[in-house]
């Protein structure tokens, strides 16, 4: 394990910090899988951006895990995507 892991580790461990963490993990994973479906498709930020009634700015804060996503905006990803979204409350 380096130096950086066992730090990590060792800060999990600060439930503040754990918050925080998974807040911003989940922020960051909501973004890579938008970008991830955006390249699949083949599509530009600004094609995303034009059938998603918004700008190529605005996609690209998205996919930097900067923009915070309404369930209204996810589903019409969702739709230029032509899948669904899927929330869920897990433990």
């Amino acid at each position: 394990m380096t130096n950086f892991e066992k730090h990590f580790k060792e800060q999990l461990k600060d439930p503040a910090f754990k918050k925080e963490f998974e807040k911003e993990y989940q922020k960051i994973k909501l973004a890579y899988e938008i970008s991830q479906l955006r390249k699949k498709k083949n599509m530009s930020q600004v094609e995303l951006a034009q059938k998603i009634g918004t700008t190529q700015s605005v996609v690209a804060r998205m996919e930097a895990g900067k923009q915070n996503l309404s369930v209204d905006t996810l589903s019409k990803i969702a739709s230029a995507f032509n899948c669904e979204v899927k929330i869920a409350f897990a433990n």
